[in-house]
């Protein structure tokens, strides 16, 4: 069994430390710090057609990306590892402080085949006095035949330092609200203090866990379970964001979350189908659809979201006019667009990786935070695995073809095309370098999209826009190059772009420029110059279920569409669909 124990005090500045820092639990991924850089992200579902969500289960897969990437483990001068709730996830979802007055919970996973435990830091600070960023230092951490020491961090502390090391205002060396919401966790204020490098916990804003959103949903619609107990389903929140477009609100059901709240917030794990049991008794029998349940519940989080946050920030005393958005609530676009348009805020900040995606990345950054006096890290969204160029599936023909021959095929074709480029982006959302994209203007291209990935009829397609083309097509239309935002449709656009138009007229609109990526601001500026539209439908490139294709192979094989394009090559299918 491993050992560890709590740092006292700070490092002193080390230069040039190469930290390696872990994700092991779900959404497992390794990704690697030198020098204030990041040099990549390795998602572990990016890998091999794996499911979404997958974990490290075995270290080895460690010790395989870092030799893929070009490091291996005689490089690493640091591993960093994400804290997590412990073994024992049962007991910890019906006591979720079961281990409170430890300092460190373990986990089980394998070394080339043979389990073991490996003591980790806790989810989250155990009160507000404790230093968020103090790490665990720790020995056993088992590879191959080489076992390392290793420090770990709380799971909380990833998020926060994913966020802030990330933003542009640590670039510009200014102090930023954080505030955390997790899946585990309620939502969580804390400040980063830009000159003396410290994270101040500012305390929750209210005291409901991230999960009730999804466990509440799988009580009606179709995202209803049997019986009345509901598990947490990473999968179901961005399909109840898009399925409220359907609803209308029900402003007097208000009163009824309000007082089951004030009833059950001190149960947080088991809440949330409490709420949703003795909702459901409360308006037996009323004509209350489950759309517009869902709409109204999202909306009740919404406002209490922005309401308690404000009232958090004036209470605090801190002065910052930032705020970085980060945990998995923070892939809610039209929450993080509600707290932006409240004025709260001079600036809002969310990462490409707001979810557990972002903790390897995030673990290293508080790593670096220790080891050096770096603040901001040097990053690149595109920093994941780059795409493998091998041989297509059979059935299917290759020809070289420019980005300007894209754009006419795009054009003229009105198909949608599997775009694959370089590597991968980070995080869940397909940026350009994993994507589907169509033609915008046709009005089929939502359902066809929605068709070939098998998804639900009331779903989204995003459109990918050039950045300084946004504002005429979409309110605000300000840069959002990670699509982590809601934007307005413009009138006089809708009958116009009807493809990436939601039911609620709004859009998940991703900007882009030459400088984010070259490949993709070519592609649109030579679309635009054949069809004046300056975008194009994105959604990702994957299997249902798993994580972005790796390879030409796995698209072609796919055998969803008719083309698939890959660094200046067209992948044709011999055997034709007709869309």
């Amino acid at each position: 069994m491993t050992a560890c124990w709590l740092f006292a005090g700070l490092f002193l500045p080390t230069d040039d430390v190469k930290i390696c820092g872990l994700k092991l639990t779900h959404d497992g991924s390794v990704a690697v710090i030198e020098d204030g850089t990041l040099l990549f992200s390795i998602e572990l579902e990016k890998l091999s057609n794996h499911p979404r969500y997958q974990d490290i289960g075995d270290t080895r897969w460690i010790e395989t990306i870092l030799e893929a990437q070009g490091c291996p483990l005689a490089s690493i001068d640091q591993f960093a590892i994400d804290g997590w709730g412990g073994n024992d996830q049962e007991a910890l979802a019906i006591q979720p402080r079961l281990t409170i007055g430890e300092e460190h919970n373990y986990l089980t996973i394998s070394n080339y085949g043979s389990p073991y435990q490996l003591a980790v830091a806790q989810y989250q600070e155990r009160s507000r006095h404790q230093h968020v960023l103090e790490p665990l230092a720790c020995q056993g951490l088992a590879i191959g035949d080489q076992t390392f020491s290793y420090t770990s961090y709380l799971h909380v502390a990833g998020h926060i330092s994913s966020a802030y090391c990330t933003s542009p205002f640590a670039q510009r060396g200014e102090s930023s609200f954080v505030l955390v919401w997790d899946g585990g966790m309620y939502p969580q204020l804390y400040f980063f203090d830009a000159e003396t490098r410290q994270v101040d916990n500012l305390g929750p804003i209210f005291l409901l866990i991230g999960n009730v959103y999804t466990i509440f949903s799988q009580h009606f619609g179709p995202f209803k379970v049997s019986g009345s107990f509901a598990k947490d389903d990473l999968s179901i929140a961005g399909k109840v964001m898009a399925y409220i477009a359907l609803g209308q609100e029900r402003r007097e059901l208000f009163a009824h979350f309000d007082q089951l709240y004030n009833n059950h917030y001190s149960h947080p794990m088991g809440f949330a189908n409490s709420l949703a049991n003795e909702f459901k008794q409360r308006i037996e029998g009323q004509a209350y659809t489950d759309e517009d349940i869902l709409l109204t519940f999202h909306l009740y989080l919404e406002e209490m979201l922005v309401s308690k946050l404000a009232k958090k920030i004036a209470r605090s005393g801190r002065q910052a006019a930032n705020l970085c958005l980060v945990g998995g609530c923070a892939l809610n676009i039209k929450w993080n667009s509600a707290i932006r348009q409240s004025g709260l805020f001079g600036a809002v900040y969310v990462p490409p990786f707001p979810n557990d995606s972002g903790s390897a990345v995030g673990v290293a950054c508080a790593a670096m935070l220790r080891h050096s006096q770096t603040t901001a890290l040097h990053w690149n969204v595109y920093s994941g695995p780059a795409i493998i160029e091998n041989a297509p599936a059979p059935g299917w023909t290759a020809r070289p073809c420019s980005v300007a021959e894209l754009a006419s095929l795009l054009h003229v074709s009105n198909e949608p095309v599997v775009l694959l480029n370089a590597c991968a982006e980070l995080g869940p959302r397909a940026l350009g370098n994993r994507s589907i994209v169509g033609n915008a203007t046709n009005p089929n291209m939502k359902a066809i999209l929605n068709a070939v990935k098998k998804r639900e009829s009331y779903r989204p397609v995003s459109p990918i826009c050039l950045c300084d083309k946004a504002p005429a097509l979409f309110d605000p239309g300000t840069p959002d190059p990670f699509m982590l935002f809601d934007h307005q449709v413009r009138p006089h656009w809708l009958d116009r772009i009807p493809a990436v138009c939601h039911l609620d007229q709004s859009a998940r609109l991703q900007t882009i420029t030459r400088e984010d990526n070259p490949l993709v601001g070519e592609l649109l500026e030579a679309y635009e110059a054949l069809s004046g539209i300056p975008l194009l439908c994105n959604t990702s490139a994957n299997l249902n279920g798993s994580g972005f294709f790796p390879d030409v192979y796995s698209a072609t094989a796919w055998n969803q569409v008719n083309y698939v394009w890959c660094n200046q090559v067209l992948y044709e299918k011999a055997d034709k669909i007709q869309f």
